[in-house]
């Protein structure tokens, strides 16, 4: 029984190997014909026999023609000679490829590749907008994604050096099963510039800051060699992104930082741009992608505005999938909205639904995304409080953003900087645990609701926060627990509600009360016998259904 179980856990841990690699085939002759799937990551990959100069400084592309369309894909440099075609395709159908270079032993390499169906049934492809919903974000395929973040900038760290990404699997797992489909996160950074908790030391396992042994190019952080990058830490960040790709969680990637003490090279040197460019050669293939040019782009006077200006334009220049691209600073989106696929906002305010209901207003062609709102669930390190660390007034911040119209982020102090505790729920008792499947049930919420076809309807919040979706028929309230009751009687007044139905949701719990008739469960003000559910006890949402649009 021992050596079965032994077996069946080696088996596990190897097939969670495999899993971290992106599929690859190693020179193969162009009478090949490679197949992948829709939406699936593959290296195709051509060693040289002569060493090349600057390898990095090298160009290459494969010109792919298939389906009446051409696409123009940058290689990069791997290593040890290799030189890799990264591809994924949103169309089934058969390609040709060949590849152009100044390199001899590249120039008029070429092949094919039949792309087949999609059988991962929550495998939809690349986020998009759609010009007939532009406040909405959608998968390649048309489904909407629900845009809900999970912050954790030190991600690359946590398994650096190791085959398997034990550690990274267990966490991603966890954002998995509880509804998260987004992590923000950085290509690198080094360490926090603000004083540590103490009880760190006691757990240096959960420190990932200030590590020497981690920089994208050659040497070190506090001593570093700009000649050329280090290919180990962009082959770990490839398992990294796999992991991801497996589990449907979409890479909100960060490209720079300038707070966290990286000693990054001079801006525009050739150090500078061959790190940039290669981040967007080495990642554009994975459809669980966006960019983002530099966290708190503006904020440290690092870069200029005309920076990060040219930095979009490189991207989307590099970029022949066309992946979405923002930028974290709402200053720079506000004044450069035709610049960015998505607002990108930071607000701190207690007044934040008046906030990103006003930037919905603003830009009513663009989705927006609040990506900091000063909310970091507590944890068992004082990492960064910011304004908020209560988990429900941290719950309740995101679920203003979502009731405004808008997307959020998730922060928990010990997973979102240089503390990262990857499986939270087996540590100790007296350790802080997260609230995780809060969110989960707000995904479960807002998937039943169809939260595409929803818009804010803030005319009639009264006791609440109001969303509203005629397409289908559905009206919602967030009710504070302070709150009496929840005021439905003006807004319903537009709709024929005889066959209405009403119930409630705890957003605590993600408990929904039994369904009744809207005309029998409707609240009232004054009816101290029948109270509201969970009144002064937890935040809750009131839901109904089966409105109809009143006979003209």
């Amino acid at each position: 029984m021992k050596k079965i179980i032994f077996a069946l856990i080696f088996t596990l841990s190897l097939s969670q190997l495999v899993l971290a690699q992106v599929k690859n085939w190693k020179n193969p002759k162009s009478s090949t014909t490679i197949e992948m799937a829709q939406w699936e990551v593959g290296d195709i990959i051509y060693t040289t026999k002569k060493k090349v100069e600057k390898p990095f400084a090298q160009e290459a592309y494969a010109i792919v023609t298939g389906n009446g369309q051409t696409q123009k894909i940058p290689m990069f440099y791997n290593g040890n000679k290799e030189w890799v075609f990264r591809y994924s395709s949103d169309e089934v159908g058969a390609k040709t490829f060949v590849i152009e270079s100044a390199l001899k032993e590249l120039n008029g390499k070429k092949g094919n590749i039949k792309i087949i169906s999609n059988t991962k049934t929550n495998r939809h492809g690349g986020i998009v907008l759609h010009e007939d919903n532009p406040q909405r974000f959608f998968y390649e395929d048309g489904s909407h994604y629900f845009n809900l973040a999970f912050e954790c900038d030190w991600l690359f760290a946590l398994d650096y050096g190791q085959d398997e990404l034990k550690k990274t699997d267990h966490l991603l797992s966890l954002v998995e099963e509880n509804g998260f489909n987004q992590v923000v996160m950085n290509v690198y950074t080094y360490d926090v510039k603000w004083k540590k908790d103490p009880k760190l030391k006691e757990h240096p396992e959960h420190e990932y800051g200030g590590r020497e042994d981690i920089f994208p190019f050659l040497g070190s952080n506090s001593d570093p060699d700009y000649s050329a990058l280090n290919v180990d830490f962009f082959k770990h960040f490839d398992k990294v992104m796999t992991n991801m790709h497996d589990k449907e969680i979409v890479s909100h990637l960060m490209i720079y930082v300038w707070n966290k003490l990286v000693n990054w090279p001079e801006i525009q040197s050739d150090a500078d741009n061959m790190y940039y460019d290669y981040v967007i050669k080495r990642y554009q293939a994975f459809p669980n992608l966006i960019w983002d040019v530099s966290k708190e782009a503006l904020s440290y006077g690092k870069v200029g505005e005309e920076y990060i200006l040219e930095r979009i334009e490189r991207t989307r220049e590099l970029d022949s999938y066309k992946r979405l691209v923002s930028v974290h600073d709402y200053g720079f989106c506000k004044r450069n909205s035709e610049k960015v696929d998505f607002i990108s906002l930071q607000n701190w305010d207690y007044t934040l639904y008046n906030i990103m209901y006003d930037a919905l207003q603003e830009f009513p062609d663009k989705p927006i995304f609040n990506i900091e709102h000063g909310g970091y669930e507590e944890s068992p390190y004082w990492v960064f409080p910011g304004a908020y660390i209560n988990a429900e007034t941290c719950l309740r911040r995101n679920y203003k953003c979502v009731f405004a119209g808008g997307y959020s982020t998730y922060y928990w102090q010990g997973t979102s900087w240089n503390a990262i505790i990857h499986n939270p729920y087996e540590q100790p008792d007296d350790f802080i645990k997260p609230h995780f499947e809060y969110f989960k049930h707000m995904r479960t919420l807002m998937d039943s609701v169809n939260f595409e076809n929803c818009r804010n309807w803030p005319q009639f919040n009264h006791s609440g926060y109001n969303l509203i979706n005629e397409k289908d028929g559905i009206y919602l309230i967030y009710v504070p627990k302070e709150s009496h009751y929840a005021a439905t009687r003006l807004a319903m007044r537009k709709y024929n509600t005889d066959d209405a139905t009403i119930q409630w949701f705890n957003v605590l719990t993600g408990e929904f009360t039994e369904l009744q008739s809207y005309k029998k469960g409707k609240p009232s003000a004054w009816d101290q016998h029948h109270p509201r559910p969970f009144r002064y006890e937890v935040d809750a949402v009131l839901i109904v259904r089966g409105l109809k649009p009143l006979e003209k």
